[in-house]
């Protein structure tokens, strides 16, 4: 639209610039403003005519998002991965946030999706649990590294365990290395409780979401997996197809092909040349990929999937891509029986979704 303008916001935590672009691209507005709702809102309606905003996937992003959606035509978070413009010549606050306007101007951005506050406290819950297991892991970790950097070896899991812990504190020869390792007992014995508490907050407030039961019918996806599936999805008609899905969820397959057409008898013909496959696409929600991998891999010696990788097998599918394959099918049924509010039935496993 003629009268349009395009804001691009470059944000940090005490101060955020603003570029202002109109619809043909000419600067009409350059300014700095404190990174608080206030002065961000004043910025906004000091504007007139149809407002819209971009910045980038960041810390504050989700709470900007809020403050902003209601007051301006279209905010569009986008995926600073994506951005490679931003990369290209000086780099300062106003040249990005410029760019940011330029790109959102021209439709050059990809945005980020940002849920319903019905899952909201989900979400925050389930980020809870997810880091404190990833610090009760790492702390795990480090204290077999004390030990294994003197060359004790730690089998099994009796170096954490309570009642052996002066005995393996006895094994390190150094006071200050036995100093370390009580304080990162402390850690540990601090996370493994908190870690059980978020657990059962998640799963708690994950009953109250209909779409967790649904999910919980489908084989090797039990009460957590199914919160963070709907934590993390928020809803399936975000995708059209199951592709799109794949994709999201680090399950899609990378093709490179060049060099696909020439020139027979005059006329244009496409190669007969295989399309070289790349692996899985990187860009993804590695949380849902963890999901449905480690779905596909602990259901692979159980009923109905074994049955289902068996006749994988025998068409001549390697292992691997059979586990991958079954990966891609527990995706798509779960997303095609979250869209319409359907248990698990073992024959869907047979059905092209």
């Amino acid at each position: 639209m003629k009268y349009e303008k395009y804001m691009g916001l470059d944000v940090h935590q005490a101060m955020t610039v603003a570029v202002v672009l109109d619809a043909e691209g000419k600067v009409i507005l350059e300014t700095m403003v404190a990174t608080e709702a206030a002065a961000v809102l004043r910025l906004v309606r000091s504007l007139s005519g149809p407002l819209r905003v971009t910045f980038e996937e960041t810390t504050q992003a989700a709470w900007l998002y809020e403050i902003l959606r209601s007051h301006v035509t279209e905010v569009v978070v986008c995926d600073p991965r994506r951005n490679k413009l931003l990369g290209e010549g000086s780099k300062g606050d106003k040249v990005d946030a410029r760019k940011l306007a330029d790109l959102l101007r021209t439709g050059m951005l990809r945005s980020v999706y940002h849920g319903h506050e019905a899952t909201r406290k989900l979400k925050e819950l389930v980020r809870a649990y997810e880091t404190f297991s990833s610090d009760t892991q790492r702390t795990m970790t480090r204290i077999k590294a004390i030990y294994r950097g003197r060359g004790i070896a730690t089998p099994g899991r009796g170096v954490y365990q309570a009642k052996q812990r002066e005995q393996w504190l006895a094994k390190l020869p150094e006071a200050g290395l036995q100093q370390r390792a009580e304080w990162l007992y402390e850690q540990l014995d601090a996370l493994k409780p908190l870690r059980k508490k978020a657990k059962q907050a998640m799963l708690t407030e994950s009953q109250a979401h209909r779409a967790v039961g649904l999910l919980r019918t489908i084989p090797q996806l039990g009460p957590i997996r199914a919160a963070f599936i709907v934590a993390t999805v928020d809803t399936p008609h975000r995708f059209r197809t199951k592709r799109q899905f794949w994709s999201y969820v680090g399950l899609a397959v990378v093709t490179h092909m060049s060099a696909e057409y020439e020139m027979k008898a005059g006329k244009v013909v496409r190669r007969r040349k295989p399309v070289a496959t790349r692996g899985l696409n990187p860009n993804c929600n590695h949380r849902l990929k963890e999901v449905f991998i480690s779905a596909s891999t602990g259901g692979a010696g159980t009923e109905p999937y074994k049955s289902y990788l068996e006749k994988l097998k025998n068409k001549g599918m390697r292992s691997e891509m059979a586990r991958l394959t079954l990966a891609r099918k527990i995706a798509a049924v779960a997303l095609i029986l979250w869209k319409k509010g359907k248990e698990f039935d073992p024959k869907e496993l047979n059905k092209t979704t």
